[in-house]
């Protein structure tokens, strides 16, 4: 080889290499998108999977903690939930029908449940 031709050879991988670094982007492989950014986007009709629980205070009309199920009357509906937490079961256990609760729930599901206490006259009094 002459020394002019590895002298032009070197100048155009010189070349090449420097507009590659300098246009990498357009090169490089797009991140797909993550889980997390995926659910965070809402379509229209669906529901966020991220959303927080809500809070519910009613009169319970219906439990069975064996099965999972609560029924909580509120001002203007009747909402019927289901759990298969042992732990919420386990709270399911001691709320009787009648008895006011406040039940964390999402999607149907209860998260969590317990009884509200009546105040006392003496404090209702003050």
């Amino acid at each position: 080889m002459k020394v002019g031709t590895v002298k032009n050879t070197m100048t155009v991988l010189i070349f090449a290499l420097t507009s590659l670094t300098l246009n990498g982007d357009s090169f490089a492989q797009t991140k797909p998108e993550t889980p997390a950014a995926q659910a965070t986007e809402e379509k229209p009709g669906m529901k966020s999977e991220t959303a927080q629980a809500t809070v519910l205070t009613g009169k319970v009309t219906s439990v069975d903690a064996k099965a999972g199920k609560l029924t909580v009357k509120l001002k203007d509906k009747e909402i019927n939930l289901t759990t298969d937490s042992k732990s919420t079961k386990a709270a399911l256990e001691k709320l009787k029908v009648g008895d006011t609760a406040k039940v964390f729930e999402k999607g149907g599901r209860v998260i969590a449940v317990s009884p509200v206490k009546a105040e006392s006259k003496t404090t209702a009094a003050k």
